[in-house]
Order: C-alpha cells, then sequence, then structure tokens
C-alpha cells in the first residue's frame, strides 16, 4: 500500500509540473543553469529531514521548492 500511495504522488506532482508547462525557475543574479545545482543540493537537505523520511514526495517537492525560494529563484510564467 505504501508503495502505490508514492506512485500516486509521483503521478500527481507529474501532473503538476505539466500543467506548469509554460513556467520556469529564475533567479536575478544567476544563469539558468545553475538552478539544477541549487535544486540538488535542497532536495539533498530535505531528504535529510528525519520528518521527510517518510517516503511522502509531494512534502519532499515542497520544501525543496521553498528552499530553492529562499535562495532566490522564482517561478515566473514564460510566453
Amino acid at each position: 500500500m505504501r508503495q502505490s500511495a508514492r506512485a500516486a504522488c509521483i503521478v500527481a506532482a507529474l501532473m503538476f509540473c505539466s500543467a506548469c508547462s509554460s513556467s520556469e525557475w529564475r533567479h536575478p543574479m544567476k544563469p539558468k543553469d545553475e538552478f539544477a545545482q541549487d535544486y540538488n543540493k535542497c532536495q539533498t537537505d530535505a531528504l535529510r529531514d528525519p520528518k521527510l523520511q517518510q517516503g511522502i514526495q509531494l512534502l519532499v517537492i515542497q520544501a525543496t521548492e521553498r528552499c530553492v525560494q529562499k535562495m532566490g529563484w522564482r517561478l515566473v510564467e514564460t510566453e
């Protein structure tokens, strides 16, 4: 049951991301190619949190996105 719940969260996150396909993360002083490095660092930090080690992927994604926002990245719509 736990595995199916994880799969459902991943599918929901992918659907959410596909709905936002016309947006991208931007930073006022960093180039776009540095986003992946910052995101990976934030994701690693989030996975170290004992509360997020329960396997609920949506909570890990939310914590990671809060972290990159604290680093100055903003999700903006593109045209």
